[in-house]
């Protein structure tokens, strides 16, 4: 049956070319009837599985309403344009899927309908993200604005929570503590303790990362303010993470690293935990072993080369 489809696609593409022709007696197009008829033959073409056609009739209906350039048909407009979007997904052409869902984002955003737009952007986001993990964290964080602007904290957040995991996943440690640090804030902002804590946690590892111990403290100082926070079980995990780290204790920190509260956090940030190292390879800590190790052969070696380790200073 898809030859019939594709029959009727044909001639509802006829019909609109002969809506849009002006002659003596009819000097403007009607562009109004020349895109109902092309989104017919878009739904046509889909129903015949010609792909490539279908996403050519939406551009034409869209081109059709931009033309008529009244307001019910711009709504039409972005819409084609996404459907558009859509068919180059079918297509597993994504880059330009995105684009196409993109630039009718914008348009929802310039009429006055940002909660579409955003919508539209966070897809676009789902669709490129096993392709370009960069370019979905630019879409996650225009929506996450669009909704920000609205003052719509509860959505912006989980957009920016998504685009602190993929820069997380890019190892663009930099980055990502900036956005931790944002959705950590927006979090409190809505008072949202509980997550505050964990967001704690996930800047921590990041700045850990970076090996930057200072940023990793103030977080952790600073989350003291937060309700609740100090004598948590989150808490406490990060003072002996801390606490580990700058005694270059191996042992520790991986105790704090692979315990469950850790562990069972979000993917990316369970991987970071487990992939932290320590600075040195844990010297200090294997120093204070055989230091207390109580063996007397051992001792002068330690003696000599805390001695030698003096003369140099």
């Amino acid at each position: 049956f898809f030859f019939l489809y594709e029959d009727e696609a044909h001639e509802h593409i006829a019909k609109a070319e002969k809506y849009l022709q002006t002659s003596f007696m009819k000097w403007k197009p009607d562009y109004d009837s020349a895109a109902s008829e092309y989104a017919k033959a878009a739904v046509a073409f889909k129903n015949a599985k010609q792909l490539e056609p279908a996403k050519e009739a939406y551009l034409l209906e869209a081109e059709a309403h931009t033309s008529n350039g009244s307001y019910p048909p711009a709504a039409l407009t972005y819409w084609a344009f996404e459907q558009a979007g859509m068919m180059l997904k079918d297509m597993q052409r994504l880059p330009e899927a995105v684009q196409y869902i993109e630039k009718a984002s914008m348009m929802y955003v310039e009429n006055g309908t940002p909660d579409t737009a955003a919508m539209a952007l966070d897809r676009a986001g789902k669709l490129i993200e096993a392709l370009d993990l960069a370019k979905a964290v630019h879409l996650y964080q225009q929506a996450a604005g669009v909704f920000e602007n609205e003052e719509r904290l509860r959505q912006a957040v989980e957009l920016v929570g998504k685009a602190s995991r993929l820069l997380v996943r890019q190892q663009k440690f930099d980055e990502a503590a900036v956005s931790l640090q944002k959705e950590k804030n927006m979090y409190k902002e809505i008072e949202n303790y509980p997550t505050c804590f964990k967001k704690t946690i996930a800047q921590v590892l990041v700045h850990l990362h970076r090996r930057d111990y200072v940023a990793a403290e103030k977080c952790v100082r600073e989350s003291y303010s937060i309700p609740g926070f100090s004598g948590s079980e989150d808490c406490v995990a990060m003072e002996q993470l801390l606490q580990g780290y700058d005694d270059q204790d191996e042992e520790q920190v991986s105790h704090v690293c692979t315990s469950p509260l850790l562990k069972y956090m979000d993917n990316d940030y369970a991987k970071l935990a487990l992939s932290l190292t320590v600075p040195g390879g844990g010297k200090k800590k294997a120093a204070a072993s055989a230091a207390a190790s109580g063996d007397s052969g051992a001792a002068p070696p330690e003696e000599e080369e805390d001695e030698y380790a003096g003369g140099l200073c």
